[in-house]
């Protein structure tokens, strides 16, 4: 080993279709203060016919192109293609990758160190990872994780199926393929460090190379999300008709990288593995949507992009639900033939229930608007000549189906949840009732006291002008939203108001509009995405990189065709994307001058004690985040955690947290003796932490116990003296450790 020293950095803070089934690659031919510690030393004719000539070198690229029918040009075009979104995919993994090492020094971290560093949910997540790598095979570690007694004792719950662990699952699959290879080879997988940390500290060791757990989890989230950006540069250059589109998306995300992702700080949240394949199914919709009769295989392929964009994130079907919408809306206005219509109906309604059985029945994926919504919009379009003989004017048409669509919905879903008897998702509707209402309750200030659950602030649509991606967007909006209006104007003049035929199933005519459908069905999603932004922050992560793929079409021909000619209109986007990068370097390089090291003395002092002072079947309880690490670094049973999407969670959850109420102790025991516990990690920064007014948790716990408002947070209370119902075991400058008396507990 090599002893390493240590050397002092400050860090900055600053924190329509011609009918063929055509390619989605091929560009259409449309006409329109921390310290740090030391690193270690340690024209494309004209080029195709140059290839061409040189057959005899590269003789399979004529095969290639013979086997998958491609004309010169065309081939020619997917490999310019194709290397810029390879180019655009390693820099941004090499962004996210350096960006992540230079926060935390994650390379130099020891193995405590590197999961402590996955605070909250990333530590709940990541435990299951480390569970299937560390269990004598990966079948005896899939078991553990589907009966786990760990995460909410006593009770056994089947993660995998509550908490969307798929990737992790996969992970430590390749995990252990991957050092059982390379040590059947005798390959070695990591170099291990001896780091000085100074500051009194012992030294540690630290581990790097795919070889460690954590850097090869970390490895693969950034390679998902630097393929991603490969995506973003094809979705561009298919959306917009052009490359320099491609270009144009992939430069606004970078400009407005902090508002796109936050994956290079939080490499375990389920969307970092789940928006990656929203992407690819966006991409594949817009390809479906521009063709007039799409393949089998490509619906295929959505319903896969589908699964794979549901399996690790729960909130997707919310995504999907706005998405099903806005493919209404464009349905309702002409731009989508009921056939279409009702292909990606099926294919929803295939994926969901592909989903639902990986899930093992989780109630949530049945009882969620999406699924009514889908069954919904499937009967209002078997029944469209009904609805056109009832409803005879154009414009009350549109308004009633609309309406249908959405009284059926909630009639629906009210129905399943009632049937089903689920009710973990009732907290959404409470949340989203507080946004437009003064509706106050424990779990809706649990998540609206929390910045990210916040309405969006004013602050980030100031960033969106200062990149200029705000101006752009709203101008591709505008250039549609008048076709849009356009459209339907004529559609409204021309439309017999006489009872129409039921058209038959195979009738799959989209009338000829201004504009194309996959335009307006993208500027629609962007409008939801934008809603959804506005009404809770964290959600800007969709609508910022929609806004991305927006821009792209000020390269488009058929929106922006009357700049001039070709010349003209490059030389107005070079103009644009000069402005936007003044702005744009000067955030790029602010991420860039974020310097620091991931260190948490007292909670490595916690775990230390927790570890060799209490035994492996003792219970814990306390704040959601710390109990996240607990488990994971110590291994025992805490009977509250993050995930708080479950509503027992959120009842335990609320027992728990009774400790930083007004209550009396000795109700607070009662409830920490009702849920078997032994020790409660008691942290004063949650007793006084106060985001803004009303949130702090004394204040919202008088929404729920008014009765004893006014008197003294037992938290501050337990802060002074534990005694007689608790008695303090351990405590440092952050954390104190209140025993459960056993005489009185069991």
């Amino acid at each position: 080993m090599v002893a390493k020293t240590r050397r002092q950095i400050a860090k900055d803070q600053t924190p329509q279709s011609n009918g063929k089934d055509r390619s989605p690659f091929v560009s259409p031919s449309h006409a329109a203060g921390k310290s740090r510690r030391p690193g270690k030393d340690g024209k494309g004719s004209g080029g195709f016919n140059v290839l061409q000539s040189k057959s005899g070198m590269f003789p399979g690229f004529a095969s290639i192109r013979s086997k998958i029918g491609l004309s010169p040009s065309a081939f020619m075009k997917i490999g310019i293609t194709l290397v810029l979104a390879l180019v655009a995919g390693f820099l941004h993994w090499y962004h996210l990758t350096h960006l992540f090492e230079n926060d935390r020094h994650f390379s130099h971290l020891s193995v405590l160190e590197k999961e402590m560093a996955f605070r909250t949910e990333m530590g709940l997540y990541y435990s299951y990872y480390k569970t299937i790598i560390e269990a004598p095979s990966f079948l005896n570690g899939l078991y553990m994780v589907m009966n786990d007694r760990l995460t909410e004792y006593p009770l056994i719950i089947n993660t995998l199926k509550r908490f969307n662990l798929y990737p992790e699952v996969v992970l430590a699959s390749w995990f252990r393929s991957y050092t059982g290879v390379m040590e059947f080879f005798g390959i070695q997988t990591k170099m291990c460090w001896s780091i000085n940390r100074g500051e009194g500290l012992d030294p540690v060791e630290s581990c790097e190379g795919m070889g460690d757990p954590a850097s090869f989890y970390v490895t693969f989230v950034f390679l998902l999300n630097g393929a991603m950006m490969s995506l973003f540069f094809i979705y561009g250059t298919y959306l917009s008709g052009s490359r320099l589109g491609g270009i144009v998306t992939v430069l606004c995300f970078f400009f407005n990288h902090g508002e796109s992702t936050r994956v290079m700080w939080t490499p375990p949240l389920r969307e970092s593995f789940s928006y990656p394949f929203l992407v690819l199914q966006m991409l594949l919709l817009t390809h479906i949507l521009r063709t007039r009769k799409p393949s089998t295989t490509v619906l295929v392929a959505l319903g896969i992009s589908n699964v794979l964009f549901m399996l690790p994130w729960q909130f997707a079907q919310f995504v999907l639900l706005t998405q099903v919408a806005s493919l209404f809306a464009s349905y309702i206005l002409g731009y989508l033939s009921p056939s279409k219509m009702q292909s990606l109906l099926v294919t929803h309604m295939i994926s969901l229930s592909v989903c639902y059985v990986l899930m093992f029945g989780n109630a949530m994926l049945l009882t969620s608007f999406y699924a009514s919504s889908l069954v919904s919009i499937w009967v209002i379009i078997a029944m469209r000549a009904k609805f056109a003989e009832l409803f005879q004017t154009g414009l009350l048409l549109w308004i009633m189906q609309g309406l249908a669509w959405v009284v059926s919905t909630v009639i629906l879903k009210s129905m399943l949840s009632i049937i089903l008897g689920a009710s973990d998702d009732a907290h959404i509707s409470s949340l989203i009732k507080s946004k437009f209402t003064d509706y106050k309750d424990f779990d809706t200030m649990m998540y609206t006291c929390a910045a990210e659950f916040d309405f969006m602030e004013v602050e980030t649509p100031l960033r969106y002008i200062k990149t200029l991606l705000l101006p752009v967007t709203m101008l591709v909006v505008a250039v549609i939203a008048g076709r849009t209006v356009k459209d339907a104007m004529k559609i409204l003049r021309e439309r017999d108001v006489s009872v129409k035929e039921e058209k038959t199933e195979d009738d799959s005519d989209e009338p000829e509009m201004s504009v194309r459908g996959e335009l307006v069905y993208h500027a629609l999603q962007l409008l939801a995405f934008a809603v959804l932004a506005v009404l809770i922050m964290r959600l800007k992560l969709f609508l910022t990189p929609h806004m991305c793929i927006m821009a792209s079409l000020l390269c488009s021909k058929q929106l922006f065709g009357w700049v001039g000619e070709k010349f003209k209109l490059q030389i107005m986007v070079f103009a644009i994307i000069s402005i936007m990068a003044m702005q744009g370097a000067a955030n790029m390089q602010g991420q860039w001058g974020i310097m620091g090291e991931f260190s948490n003395v007292p909670q490595e002092e916690l775990l230390d004690w927790i570890s060799s002072k209490t035994g492996p079947n003792d219970v814990f309880a306390g704040a959601m985040p710390t109990m996240a690490s607990i488990k994971l670094s110590a291994g025992r049973p805490i009977v509250n955690h993050p995930h708080y999407e479950d509503a027992g969670l959120r009842a335990r959850t609320k027992l728990v947290y009774s400790m930083y109420s007004r209550k009396p102790a000795e109700t607070v025991q009662a409830n920490l003796m009702k849920l078997q516990v032994d020790y409660f990690v008691l942290e004063d920064s949650w007793c006084t932490r106060r985001s803004r007014p009303g949130c702090s948790m004394p204040e919202i716990w008088d929404l729920e116990d008014p009765e004893n408002s006014g008197k003294a947070p037992l938290c501050s209370i337990m802060g002074r003296d534990t005694r007689p119902h608790f008695a303090t075991v351990f405590q440092n400058s952050i954390y104190k450790v209140l025993k459960v008396p056993k005489s009185s507990q069991r």
